[in-house]
């Protein structure tokens, strides 16, 4: 995979790639959108734990597809409580080991269920 990040482009604001060119050919795993329920069906408490366990969940998908997170090549994060990028980035950079991927943002007015206020989805490419 070759990362993009034109000198034409503003620097990006954390730890993601502008893009990524992978050869079409490779084994493509998209990975619904994780929240934060954990295997026993519990939802985590707040923000970060959310997104915490919504990154554990995604990670276990790619591993039991047999791929690797730095095979992940996309990612979207959904969020309802205003002014958490800083905290979905830390919790991000972290699930991620200094991977990057191309990344976006979102803060929306509402998910599936009430008490849900972080939902990832990614994509994984093996080549």
């Amino acid at each position: 995979m070759q990362r993009i990040n034109p000198d034409t482009v503003a620097k990006p604001a954390s730890n993601y790639s502008h893009g990524i060119v992978h050869r079409s050919g490779g084994d493509r795993l998209v990975i619904s959108g994780q929240v934060g329920l954990r295997p026993d069906g519990t939802m985590a408490d707040g923000v970060e734990a959310q997104a915490e366990q919504a990154w554990q969940n995604i990670l276990n998908i790619v591993a039991a597809a047999g791929f690797a997170r730095e095979d992940l090549i996309r990612v979207t994060t959904y969020v309802t409580v205003p002014g958490q990028v800083a905290v979905c980035r830390e919790v991000r950079d972290r699930a991620l080991e200094g991977h990057s991927c191309a990344n976006t943002y979102l803060e929306i007015a509402g998910l599936a269920a009430p008490g849900w206020l972080v939902e990832i989805e990614a994509e994984a490419v093996k080549e």
